[in-house]
């Protein structure tokens, strides 16, 4: 095979691997567009918590909260663990709560009319 064609076949490589990182990066933003899951996610970046907790700190009704967790789990967001009978909740990694508090960053600025800042 040339350089040339190589080279072509490797761009077209990166093309799809940048559409594709696009298109996973476009579905975790529609999990976050959720009220619910927002919440969830914001009381996780804190730290790990069980449905109960879960269910206090957003407010929401008990089988919500735990179809919306069902959702972030089967999407890879939250981690489970059991804790005897109960199972314990958490971030999957600190990517996602950094992305939870610059969106409620963004929140709290456009609310408040603060200044933008990098």
């Amino acid at each position: 095979m040339s350089v040339g064609r190589e080279l072509a076949d490797a761009h077209h490589v990166q093309e799809h691997a940048a559409g594709e990182r696009l298109d996973v990066a476009v579905s975790v933003l529609g999990l976050l567009a959720d009220r619910t899951r927002l919440a969830l996610l914001a009381e996780l970046g804190r730290g790990e918590a069980d449905v109960t907790t879960l269910t206090e700190a957003c407010g929401a009704a008990r089988p919500s909260v735990s179809q919306h967790l069902a959702k972030l789990r089967l999407a890879g967001l939250v981690t489970t663990r059991k804790d005897g009978r109960r199972v314990v909740y958490s971030l999957r990694h600190g990517h996602l709560r950094r992305l939870v508090d610059e969106a409620l960053n963004v929140a709290d600025h456009q609310i408040g009319a603060l200044p933008p800042h990098d």
